[in-house]
């Protein structure tokens, strides 16, 4: 798939679905709303408003309201993995992965905690067609051992399997899923460098950015808040990336100047220090501001050459970005937390949607 007519047909499709996302206007209206009665009445003339309405407004939970905010990112990976071919298919689906990625650590998470499939159901991203996860026989395994066992023939099984002994000598689940993690991205780049062209130099950009984001993040948090050791975590962490590089992973693992590293790869980042004396409040928003960063290599994309894999790519993950920010609005309403409070968490802010 590569060249303005093999990306005629995606190329119009994306530039349709990307129309349809949530104006100013409408973000403005939304975040006007006084509970999530009333937030999720007016998604009612957006393109979430067909998947609410597949759920009695009764039952619409904020836990269910998320689910079906993230029905509309399934379809919109769906239908982008239809339209594409060849090496180019392969890096859509192994992108979108990452939410079956996550699905298998929460049911396992399950497993552990002795959960009924009925508690772990709608926690779940509801991945669609592309899923290969038997969750609710893993759900009923009993243990964890029986659970990875339901995995086989699935991608997930051979990489549970090796690390089953790190579970079985450590008894927590924590090993699988860095090495669900490691595996996921090991995986998605490999297949990035199995294109040519801009295909190629587009997708190392966004993906790259993303797993790096990822990556830096995954160190800062195994030092300062989880006080890991420094083999640990250059175990636990990637030795590749775009800009974040082995030697930055190693630095921060062997006790380096963060913010420094911080500020070599992201020079507006000057404070990354300061929000990390606080950790727990300081880490959420790092993380924020990163993922904004993401965003921004996203639209600038977008706003290219339109032939080429990053197109797809960077509007599936704006996507996945205005779901996240519409479900910070729905727990923002169902907790009756004011504006102040929670939009320094949203990803694409109110100004940047008026710019868009």
């Amino acid at each position: 798939m590569s060249g303005a007519s093999s990306y005629a047909a995606i190329n119009a499709r994306v530039r349709a679905m990307y129309s349809d996302r949530i104006s100013a206007e409408k973000w403005n209206a939304l975040e006007e709303t006084t509970d999530l009665r009333g937030f999720t009445a007016g998604l009612a003339d957006t393109p979430y408003g067909p998947y609410l309405g597949r759920v009695p407004a009764e039952n619409l939970t904020p836990r269910r309201t998320a689910y079906q905010i993230q029905g509309r990112i399934a379809d919109i990976y769906t239908t982008i993995i239809r339209l594409s071919n060849g090496p180019s298919r392969t890096v859509i689906r192994q992108t979108y992965r990452h939410f079956e990625t996550d699905n298998v650590k929460a049911v396992l998470r399950g497993v552990e905690n002795r959960a009924a499939w009925t508690q772990v159901q709608f926690v779940l991203f509801p991945y669609g067609e592309e899923a290969v996860l038997p969750g609710e026989q893993m759900a009923q395994a009993g243990d964890i051992r029986s659970a990875v066992e339901k995995l086989r023939g699935t991608p997930y099984y051979p990489t549970l399997d090796h690390a089953m002994a790190r579970y079985n000598t450590e008894g927590s689940i924590f090993p699988l899923e860095v090495a669900l993690d490691l595996a996921y991205w090991r995986t998605l780049w490999n297949a990035v460098h199995q294109l040519s062209g801009q295909d190629r130099e587009q997708s190392v950009r966004i993906i790259g950015t993303r797993m790096d984001v990822t990556n830096l993040l995954w160190a800062i948090r195994y030092r300062v808040y989880h006080g890991l050791s420094e083999e640990e975590i250059i175990n636990y962490t990637l030795p590749f990336g775009f800009q974040v590089r082995d030697e930055d992973i190693r630095s921060i693992a062997a006790g380096a100047d963060i913010g420094r590293i911080a500020t070599r790869i992201y020079p507006n980042m000057t404070d990354v220090e300061e929000l990390l004396e606080s950790p727990r409040s300081g880490l959420p928003i790092l993380e924020i501001r990163l993922l904004r960063h993401v965003a921004d290599q996203c639209r600038a994309v977008l706003a290219g050459y339109p032939f080429h894999l990053g197109i797809p790519l960077g509007f599936a993950m704006l996507s996945e970005m205005e779901a996240r920010d519409l479900i910070v609005l729905v727990e923002s309403k169902s907790l009756q937390t004011p504006p102040e409070t929670y939009r320094p968490y949203l990803l694409l802010h109110r100004e940047e949607l008026q710019a868009a």
